[in-house]
């Protein structure tokens, strides 16, 4: 907490000063730097410490512009606490609009809290996690979907974490799924390091979406109010809210079929049990497979890429309780 000044290996930044800089992470095989862009606003007031991360997958770009807004465009005349600013992780995958690491091909957020002297993954993962996640009060780590796939907005955090719970109900997203992620997950490993973190969902790789771009936009205003880093906000209520327990990939209903894929429902959407939710179809439209709900649930995520193999992901769909189903088909 503090008004104290915010330091990491190299600097300092003090109260009512805001600092914007590169920090190197690794070098490149000409031994040129690789550093990550910061910037840090550390308020007058006393307040929260808080990160706000994204493109630790590369390709993944609404989050950055996220991040930049908050950095550069809000007013923090009267912000209480400091704000620590990583638009772009993963510097070398942004470079190359990749997903991964490249070279290594390794994914940076299977690698924190990283280790020094270890791979190169993990050396990059331990610069950050120490100089700029460990200090931190909580954090937020804007992701989307990888390429071919769109998500729906939703959050991703250990709900069984009062902590992190009481994070994600203030980002005010209508679906939350719940689960401690992965070992090396940047959001799992600052939450075990005493740094609660959730995992901020949003569309698709390889571009901004403006409206995703807002909407999260407005739940780091209502995370802001939460914590008092801005005092004149107000929390956010999303108007429903249900959370997924016991998720994984396998909730991805699956292609029977290999063919051409019209998708009768987009993210976000409900869509009750036995309604269509896609048809397969051969080049000349003669063999159709038609794919229904199994149940009444939400589209958390839908393909972009609409050819498939027998086995290729049709959609990410999550069963919600009666009493969304009553707000979402207006019967309650």
């Amino acid at each position: 907490m503090g008004s104290d000044a915010f330091e990491y290996d190299g600097g300092s930044v003090d109260p009512g000063e805001t600092a914007r800089f590169r920090f190197p992470v690794s070098e490149t095989y000409l031994g040129d730097s690789v550093d990550i862009p910061v910037t840090i606003i550390n308020g007058d007031e006393d307040g929260p410490t808080v990160f706000l991360s994204a493109a630790i997958h590369g390709d993944e770009l609404n989050g950055i512009e996220v991040v930049r807004e908050v950095a550069e465009e809000w007013d923090h005349t009267d912000v209480h606490g400091t704000l620590v600013c990583l638009p772009v992780l993963n510097v070398q995958g942004f470079l190359t609009q990749e997903r991964y690491l490249p070279i290594s091909g390794r994914d940076l957020n299977r690698s924190f809290p990283g280790k020094e002297g270890s791979t190169s993954s993990k050396r990059v993962a331990h610069r950050i996690f120490e100089n700029f996640v460990r200090p931190c009060d909580f954090g937020l780590d804007f992701h989307t979907s990888t390429r071919g796939r769109t998500n729906m907005f939703h959050v991703r955090a250990d709900v069984s974490d009062e902590a992190v719970a009481r994070l994600a109900r203030a980002f005010g997203t209508n679906v939350t799924m719940a689960g401690e992620g992965s070992e090396g997950m940047l959001r799992r490993e600052a939450t075990e390091a005493g740094v609660p973190t959730i995992t901020i969902e949003m569309g698709e790789a390889h571009r901004f979406e403006r409206r995703l771009i807002d909407h999260a936009l407005g739940g780091v205003r209502s995370v802001f109010a939460e914590y008092g880093v801005y005092p004149q906000e107000t929390v956010r209520w999303p108007g429903w809210r249900t959370t997924i327990e016991g998720w994984s990939e396998k909730t991805w209903l699956r292609a029977d079929d290999g063919g051409i894929v019209e998708m009768e429902y987009e993210r976000g959407d409900y869509v009750a049990e036995g309604a269509e939710i896609c048809r397969i179809t051969s080049p000349f439209m003669t063999d159709v497979t038609t794919v229904t709900a199994p149940f009444d649930g939400v589209l958390v995520g839908v393909l972009e890429n609409p050819v498939v193999y027998p086995g290729n992901p049709l959609c990410h769909f999550v069963k919600v309780g009666d009493e969304v189903t009553s707000i979402l088909t207006g019967d309650e």
